[in-house]
């Protein structure tokens, strides 16, 4: 198990630019030609084929796609062509820029990262956007929510289980949420946001056998808002992050019109990581393939693409 997009075999950069200047020479393009080609190559191979192109062809490969490119297809061809951590970086930087503040991305990218990746994007975002990650997350949100992406980007959540804590931990869960009147959010936001995950999915059963029920039921009726949404995507990625992905996806195309900001960023950015993984908890949690369910809720070129992302069909 695993991935759905492997570095292709036989690499040749070179010839690779080639096919993809043939594809937009002349008149009319050739969509399907790069989409094929584009899909079928790691993200490391389609650095090494942008250089190519430059070398051979003296011009930018993502600007002469843009050019040639439009709507959702191109957005998906330029996210692919752009390297993982700077994806991650400037998806961060465009939804704490725009006009409010796109909080899903901020809670996703930061809830499911491994504290590698966000150490990197962290330095990307810094050299890219001239400010620190921290500090614009600091001028864009507030309160515990805050507090708790803040946590999130120290990285400093520690490995393994310290048996110690579980009981404690869990009990401290309780009293902070369904054992009192009123919510004492400082306790959720130390305890999930500075555990190791193998350590929080003990305390989360501790937490189960005490209270009854799951911390996840605890967390929708104490808490509202960015914060739960947080909180929630915590949990989440700590029991599973195949299962948070492919909840994202099945929402972000069955709640209600398509996401397609959402689409996009899950399936570039897990096309090389565990897309294997998520198609099978799709399919497990949904009773439909992720496939058929692309199928079904997008059209045309920008179709094929993320069908050719997602791998087969189960």
């Amino acid at each position: 198990m695993g991935t759905g997009v492997r570095p292709y075999v036989n690499f040749n950069a070179k010839h690779d630019a080639e096919i993809l200047h043939k594809a937009m020479k002349g008149i009319g393009t050739d969509e399907d030609a790069i989409l094929m080609l584009l899909t079928a190559r790691s993200n490391d191979q389609r650095q090494q084929i942008k250089a190519a192109y430059k070398k051979a062809y003296g011009k930018d490969l993502v600007s002469a796609l843009k050019s040639e490119l439009g709507g959702l297809f191109e957005s998906l061809i330029v996210a692919l062509m752009t390297p993982s951590v700077l994806y991650d970086a400037s998806q961060l930087h465009k939804a704490l820029k725009g006009a409010g503040t796109e909080d899903e991305v901020l809670i996703e990218i930061l809830a499911s990262r491994t504290g590698e990746q966000i150490k990197e994007i962290t330095k990307v975002y810094k050299k890219e956007f001239g400010g620190k990650l921290e500090k614009d997350i600091c001028g864009d949100t507030s309160g515990h929510y805050q507090r708790l992406l803040v946590i999130l980007l120290q990285v400093d959540r520690g490995t393994g289980v310290d048996e110690e804590k579980i009981e404690k931990d869990a009990e401290e869960l309780y009293t902070a949420g369904e054992g009192k009147f009123g919510t004492d959010e400082e306790k959720f936001i130390t305890i999930l946001g500075n555990r190791s995950t193998e350590h929080l999915r003990k305390v989360f059963d501790a937490y189960k056998k005490l209270s009854g029920s799951d911390i996840e039921d605890s967390i929708k009726g104490e808490t509202t808002g960015n914060l739960e949404n947080l909180l929630l995507a915590v949990v989440k990625c700590a029991r599973s992050i195949p299962n948070f992905f492919a909840e994202s996806l099945y929402k972000s195309m069955r709640v209600s019109g398509t996401d397609d900001g959402t689409l996009m960023r899950v399936m570039v950015t897990r096309s090389e990581v565990d897309m294997l993984d998520i198609r099978a908890s799709f399919k497990k949690m949904y009773g439909q393939s992720l496939y058929t369910t692309i199928q079904e809720d997008t059209a045309g070129d920008y179709q094929k693409a993320l069908l050719y992302l997602c791998g087969g069909n189960d």
